[in-house]
């Protein structure tokens, strides 16, 4: 008995498939369709993440951020892959985005900062104001740049301490950079007495900047009275160097500044204070 009812359960199985053949060859077609779509779908996305990531280290991108960039498309490339292939075996696709948007909304509000953070590191990656190595004032901080990461940049100040500045906080404000530019301008404040002859005060300083080597002097200098002070003559000497050497080049012309003005009796003046004493004769 067992037997037969086996038996009738096939027979009815079998006579339901050749009934439904084509739904069932339809559903198949659409299985294999959407398994054929993911797996393109995965192959493309890694072909284009490692493209991306080429690019970006090539154009000497940091490697974090490269790599999470990298990820982030491959990640992006999936998930539009996902959604069409259960799109294409029914699945009401409209529905499976607008959760999507409703969980990425609640993240950002969640994340509000974070993504501020990462908004303005992509922005640092595309502009480049700063790279590896340079030396930059962010407003609040100064120092050489370590790492551009995603979230947040890391500094190396001069007396040695690591500073960690958010991105949000480094595009939101002014960025100068004082490594960019191969050259740059000194420029020196040389205060003498008002008993000092100008011409002479001029060829002087003139004479030691001819003899610095270091000096770009086919830029241009500037040597010129600036003002008269209270208790001085303020002369500015303005000078173009290579950036690398730019201080080195500062250090060195002061020393030299002041020798050639000793060397010439050229008074620098210094502040003098008089004390008067009255005498009470009753």
């Amino acid at each position: 008995m067992e037997d037969l009812n086996v038996v009738n359960d096939i027979n009815h199985a079998g006579n339901w498939i050749i009934r439904n053949q084509e739904l069932l060859l339809s559903y198949l077609i659409n299985l294999t369709s959407a398994i054929v779509i993911l797996i393109v779908g995965m192959f493309i996305a890694r072909i284009i993440s490692n493209g991306v990531n080429k690019i970006l280290i090539t154009r000497h991108i940091d490697a974090t951020i490269s790599g999470f960039l990298s990820t982030l498309v491959r990640y992006i490339i999936i998930t539009f892959t996902l959604i069409a292939s259960l799109g294409r075996i029914g699945v009401q696709t409209t529905s499976v985005i607008a959760i999507l948007g409703a969980a990425g909304m609640a993240i950002g509000l969640a994340l509000q900062g974070s993504l501020s953070n990462f908004a303005a590191g992509v922005l640092l990656v595309a502009l480049r104001p700063f790279r590896t190595g340079e030396y930059v004032d962010l407003g609040t901080v100064s120092g050489t740049v370590l790492n551009v990461h995603i979230f947040y940049t890391t500094l190396r100040t001069l007396d040695g301490k690591l500073v960690v500045v958010p991105n949000g906080k480094i595009i939101s404000g002014n960025i100068i950079n004082y490594s960019r530019e191969p050259v740059r301008r000194n420029e020196f404040i040389i205060s003498v007495s008002y008993d000092s002859d100008i011409d002479l005060v001029i060829k002087v300083l003139k004479n030691v900047i001819e003899s610095e080597k270091r000096v770009l002097k086919e830029l241009g200098v500037i040597i010129g009275l600036s003002e008269l002070a209270p208790s001085s003559l303020n002369f500015i000497v303005r000078c173009w160097s290579n950036t690398d050497d730019l201080n080195i080049v500062y250090w060195d012309l002061m020393v030299k500044f002041k020798k050639a003005l000793d060397i010439n009796n050229i008074n620098i003046p210094y502040p003098k204070m008089d004390v008067y004493l009255h005498h009470n004769n009753t």
